[in-house]
């Protein structure tokens, strides 16, 4: 499945180069097992370790050059075209390739604004220009950033399958856990039962142990990203649980809601169910208006907006992000035009790409309310690929 993946990938690549009119891609790593440019695992599927240079052109030619003891490695899985291994140097092997193409543009592994782009290192890119110096190849070099952004993103079926089926564990472990939690369970009694699941169904971690899952219970947690704590679950906490798993190499992140009834009550307190319901809402409100052709920053604007017209504190994240091969899976971002996101909220949002959607707010004196739904975008809209979370999750003692 894997290498099949992989084939898909490259195959989209080249349509992308043509689309883009880049005549030529170039990744340029070595002891990538230790130092991975993120686009590895789009296009090698496996390490490498002297200097190495994985060239896709436009007119569909798949050129590796790579170590000698490296070549039957990569020849075993039939990705490129041409493997041509070297001892000495890679130089003579690389500058006969880019010669042979002459590339007006030359796309490298390195961007200022997505990380998933930037796997060229500062030496790795000097040693680069060390070989090419007798040669204008360097004034053709643009950043790869375009290119990784549509491969990434824009999903194949046989992504968007596997990325279906990690949903659907997620929120079986989720439902699993609603059985768990009672009162007077601590958020790490709560992760470790959730990681217990992980473990018995043969998955992996969406992201870091440390906090995968995030489990908040109560007001005044600490920060989207911190680790489960000591805390104990009480009688009128709100509890927000951000998880999800790796299926195949491809990642969900969903986000669930809980409240945790008082002694006498049956329904949740009218400020509590005003918090839900208002993240609920801004969930279907962006989501109707994220379609091809629209922009980041328009459809964060959407769910900011009506959160704080409902007399609540902006969110102080992005409405959403990519996931695919990792749960925060770069390109363009449901953001607000913030200086810390860069270009991202203005990348136009493309059919195929998949999306999540987690707005957040303070319920004063109960907790966090936020939902994490993931959406794939289609022709004229989105769809959600996980069940949305319509009512508030209710323990009872």
């Amino acid at each position: 499945m894997k290498y099949k993946i992989i084939k898909e990938k490259i195959a989209q690549a080249i349509e992308i180069l043509k689309e883009k009119n880049i005549d030529l891609w170039l990744t340029f790593v070595r002891e990538s097992s230790n130092i991975k440019d993120p686009a590895m695992d789009l296009i090698v599927g496996t390490s490498c370790t002297w200097h190495s240079a994985f060239i896709i052109t436009k007119n569909g030619d798949t050129i590796a050059i790579l170590g000698s003891l490296d070549v039957a490695n990569l020849e075993s899985f039939k990705l490129y075209n041409q493997v041509i291994g070297y001892v000495k140097s890679i130089k003579d092997n690389l500058l006969q390739t880019l010669n042979k193409y002459k590339p007006e543009k030359i796309a490298i592994n390195y961007s200022r604004n997505s990380y998933m782009a930037d796997g060229l290192t500062y030496g790795m890119y000097l040693e680069l220009l060390d070989m090419l110096k007798t040669t204008d190849f360097p004034s053709k070099f643009i950043s790869s950033e375009e290119i990784i952004s549509a491969l990434r993103g824009r999903k194949t079926q046989t992504e968007i399958s596997l990325m279906q089926e990690a949903i659907k564990r997620t929120l079986i472990i989720f439902n699993k856990t609603t059985e768990f939690i009672k009162p007077g369970k601590t958020e790490k009694e709560i992760a470790d039962f959730i990681k217990s699941l992980v473990k018995q169904e043969n998955l992996d971690l969406a992201w870091d142990e440390q906090h995968c899952p995030a489990v908040f219970t109560g007001p005044n947690t600490a920060g989207a990203h911190a680790g489960p704590t000591e805390r104990k679950v009480e009688k009128g906490h709100l509890i927000n649980i951000d998880f999800g798993v790796s299926y195949e190499g491809y990642c969900s992140d969903l986000q669930r809601t809980w409240y945790v009834l008082k002694d006498g009550e049956d329904y949740p307190p009218e400020e509590v169910l005003k918090g839900f319901n208002t993240i609920k809402e801004a969930i279907k409100l962006s989501a109707k208006e994220l379609k091809p052709g629209k922009l980041g920053y328009e459809i964060d604007q959407i769910a900011r907006q009506y959160i704080v017209n409902n007399g609540y504190a902006e969110y102080p994240h992005a409405l959403g992000h990519q996931i695919g091969k990792a749960a925060h899976d770069g390109g363009g971002l449901l953001a607000p035009k913030w200086d810390r996101y860069g270009n991202l909220p203005f990348i136009p949002i493309e059919k195929n790409q998949v999306y999540t959607i987690e707005p957040r707010l303070n319920v004063e004196n109960y907790g966090i309310a936020t939902i994490e739904e993931e959406v794939l975008v289609a022709d004229n809209g989105c769809k959600f690929l996980s069940e949305p979370q319509e009512e508030l999750i209710l323990i009872k003692e």
